[in-house]
């Protein structure tokens, strides 16, 4: 009986951990974040975009990261926290 509980309560343990993990888990975000950064550059290469421009994409790129981090402050990323983001 003592192993059963033992057992049962690792196993609660592993899954909570689990959740948690994925509940702070943002690969879209990150992903589209990756994307356009990898698009501000090059747009800055081939001359399709000013250094100014450049600058105010980077400026929301930088805002987007920090209502990121504090989404991720708690542990925990609501569903209204990933659709703002």
């Amino acid at each position: 009986m003592k192993r059963f509980v033992s057992i049962l309560l690792i196993a609660m343990f592993v899954l909570a951990l689990g959740i948690s993990v994925s509940a702070q888990s943002t690969p879209g975000v990150d992903n589209r974040q990756h994307r356009q950064q990898k698009r501000i550059k090059q747009g800055v290469k081939n001359g399709s975009l000013t250094k100014r421009e450049a600058a105010k994409l980077e400026a929301g790129q930088a805002k987007t990261r920090k209502m990121e981090r504090k989404a991720k402050a708690d542990g925990i990323v609501t569903a209204s926290e990933r659709a703002k983001l």
